[in-house]
């Protein structure tokens, strides 16, 4: 079953929602299946898995059948008999006729079978090969195939009880005489009521988000009329407003002689830090500092003029500045292959 998610988180991720939309509805089927389309080989598997799903629950009904199999009580014979041979001794072959599982008492090499066969099926460990040999090779395992019959008519009657008991659960409504005819719907049955137990928690999933997200909508609106009440009480009662507004002021009045305390603390560290004479020293570095820059900033636009009667920087000149630039690659390419031959002539004259 997919689990469920809440409307709001679907609201507030919509790129979510949209996937979550795509999957629910063209993906995944509501039991988390996929919807793709069938295949041989998937056909094939689920087969081959409904193959093995038989013949485990029909091993684990055999086995349960033969776990719940019990033989008849031997309490109610006694009496029985004996007032039987007290009254005359011509009902005897009627009882016999009567019933055969329950009232004639089962052989003694069935009993035992009966009370070896469910630990020998159900232990968790299997029993060791010499361990085996020894159960087999001894009664009441050798007398297996004659008590065979006797034991399959128990089991059939054991699951039969079981069958009509799970009838009668799944038709309360119905005449317990007739509950042997709804035994071979059991099947049927059961897979409707396990499809209407998933729709239901689904359901239930549905509607236990829905009435989350409507609580959650109810809180708010309970925030929300909290929220105006008190500020109606507020408004109403105006000394409480008035006592909040001079304690606000007073805040504000410490925080300025506050601020007033710590300028005048600042300004007694400068004055313990910078003695008269590092404050007229540095007073002469800043006014020589204002000098050079003036002077730099002369410097600039002389070169600047001088720039743009070479034609840089000018607007329609650019023809004269590539030329001065091109002028300038020549000569320092001349003073490359000036400082060149020096060298040259410098290693002739060594020579």
């Amino acid at each position: 079953m997919l689990p469920p998610v809440e409307a709001s988180v679907l609201q507030n991720n919509p790129e979510f929602a949209a996937l979550h939309h795509t999957l629910t509805t063209a993906i995944l089927n509501p039991d988390g299946s996929t919807r793709k389309p069938a295949t041989k080989e998937h056909d094939a598997i689920q087969n081959e898995l409904a193959d093995h799903r038989f013949t485990a629950a029909k091993e684990h009904l055999l086995i349960s059948a033969i776990s719940t199999t019990a033989p008849p009580e031997p309490k109610p014979a006694p009496p029985r008999t004996f007032s039987r041979t007290n009254t005359s001794s011509q009902p005897q072959p009627s009882s016999s006729g009567n019933g055969t599982t329950q009232q004639q008492p089962l052989p003694e090499p069935l009993l035992d079978l009966l009370l070896l066969l469910p630990p020998l099926l159900t232990s968790p460990e299997p029993l060791s090969p010499e361990s085996a040999t020894i159960l087999l090779s001894n009664p009441p395992f050798t007398d297996f195939q004659s008590l065979l019959p006797q034991l399959g008519d128990l089991i059939s009657s054991t699951l039969h009880t079981s069958a009509v008991s799970l009838a009668r659960i799944a038709n309360p409504t119905t005449n317990p005489s007739f509950l042997h005819r709804a035994v071979p719907g059991l099947q049927t049955t059961y897979h409707k009521l396990a499809s209407d137990v998933s729709q239901s928690k689904l359901a239930l999933a549905r509607e236990r988000l829905r009435a989350a997200d409507t609580l959650t909508q109810c809180l708010d609106e309970h925030a929300a009329a909290l929220t105006l009440l008190v500020r109606s009480l507020e408004a109403k009662h105006g000394v409480v407003a008035r006592s909040l507004e001079f304690r606000a002021a007073e805040t504000g009045l410490e925080a300025q002689r506050a601020e007033a305390d710590a300028v005048a603390a600042r300004e007694g560290v400068r004055r313990e830090v910078y003695s008269p004479e590092m404050v007229a020293a540095l007073t002469n570095y800043s006014a020589h500092l204002r000098d050079a820059r003036m002077r730099l900033e002369g410097t600039l636009m002389t070169l600047r003029a001088e720039l743009e009667g070479y034609g840089v920087g000018v607007e329609g000149e650019e023809g004269k500045a590539r030329t001065m630039k091109e002028m300038a690659r020549k000569k320092r390419q001349m003073e490359r292959e000036l400082e060149d031959a020096s060298r040259d002539l410098a290693r002739l004259d060594r020579a």
